[in-house]
């Protein structure tokens, strides 16, 4: 397999995770050149996701092809003494090495940081789990939407009428996902002063709860449960929020600063209900019941077409598939035509260099054996 160049070509990455915020994270990284090694459990199927979900014709997952782009793969029984033996052989060249097994696992495999660092003190390690390494929830079994609804993150998203509502974004995988890559990044850059790798305790949990300060107000200030009519994101401002159409459609209003009250109510002919924006969250009902009955006297097309003159935060509520398939979606097609998602770093020098190879199941054994 020929490398890509890039910013992180010569880092050398060995990758335990399976699903999608380890692979999906250390995908960034080929893109940008790592030589990114997936290391697959030898039981015939290795990572999941190679039989999960839709599949194109030739049988290939669409999940697998948009996490395993450009890697090597490398299987191996860890509880097999020689072949822990090899892969010990493969650690110690690693600069990276992830893992996102439940906490204790990598020790019973011979494979904890301990281990690790004993051959490769300048390792960076990095382990990926649902509630970190210690505290009361650390060996709680949890993916993604368990992580939501324990974060309080899945109640906020409840539905108008108050019922809770599957959440279909993987966010805890994702915030996992970015701040394990910026670690990464902080200590290989770190190590370039001193010479010394690190260990990270990357949880889903914490990440996720990292990123819900723009509604925390109400917990922090006052320790309270926030109510949701109340907060700015979630129904309780005027001019961020939802509102349906005479066909059913619905045209979603996503920005609250002056000029864009001013110019959509000016638009609607309403100029003075601009003062009533001025009135804290949850306050503003009569702007509210303004939007309301005025989306309702016009379909979504005619709004679409009265939007695109004004400027403000807007959008209708689109598919997945739209979005996907407009010309402005960030996709590439291989030599074969299956699609792929662009990787979203985006650098003026070296940009990404997107190798549409897909390893084989233990494809690379032969290759990495004696090392990288």
């Amino acid at each position: 397999m020929k490398r890509p160049t890039g910013k992180l070509g010569g880092i050398k990455v060995l990758d335990l995770s399976a699903f999608l915020p380890g692979p999906h994270m250390s995908m960034m990284m080929a893109d940008h050149g790592a030589d990114v090694v997936m290391v697959e459990a030898d039981n015939g199927r290795g990572e999941p996701t190679r039989h999960m979900g839709e599949t194109y014709e030739d049988g290939t997952s669409v999940w697998f092809t948009n996490i395993a782009r450009g890697k090597r793969s490398y299987k191996v029984n860890l509880k097999d003494t020689a072949q822990h033996g090899d892969f010990m052989t493969l650690a110690a060249e690693a600069d990276v090495f992830i893992e996102a097994f439940r906490p204790s696992v990598v020790t019973r495999l011979g494979v904890d940081y301990d281990a690790i660092k004993a051959v490769n003190p300048g390792v960076v390690y990095c382990s990926i789990s649902a509630f970190g390494q210690d505290g009361h929830y650390r060996d709680k079994p949890a993916h993604d939407l368990i992580i939501q609804a324990m974060a309080g993150t899945a109640d906020l998203t409840r539905g108008m009428d108050g019922t809770p509502a599957l959440t279909p974004m993987p966010s805890a995988d994702m915030a996992a996902s970015l701040h394990a890559l910026s670690g990464i990044m902080m200590a290989l850059y770190r190590r370039t002063q001193t010479g010394m790798g690190d260990y990270l305790d990357i949880s889903m949990y914490d990440s996720l709860l990292s990123w819900v300060p723009n509604v925390t107000g109400a917990v922090f200030a006052h320790d309270k449960q926030p109510k949701r009519e109340e907060m700015r994101s979630f129904g309780g401002n005027a001019f961020v929020n939802i509102y349906e159409t005479k066909d059913g459609g619905h045209i979603v209003l996503g920005g609250s600063e002056p000029k864009f009250v001013t110019n959509v109510l000016t638009a609607l002919g309403a100029p003075q209900l601009i003062e009533a924006m001025k009135k804290p969250v949850g306050q503003q009902d009569v702007v509210k019941d303004f939007l309301s009955k005025t989306f309702l006297l016009k379909t979504q097309s005619d709004w679409e077409n009265i939007f695109k003159n004004i400027d403000c935060c807007w959008s209708t509520i689109r598919r997945l598939h739209t979005a996907l398939t407009e010309p402005h979606a960030p996709l590439v097609k291989d030599d074969t035509g299956k699609s792929h998602i662009k990787n979203p770093i985006r650098f003026a020098s070296e940009p990404a260099q997107l190798s549409f190879d897909l390893p084989e199941f233990g494809q690379h054994n032969d290759d990495l054996k004696g090392g990288f």
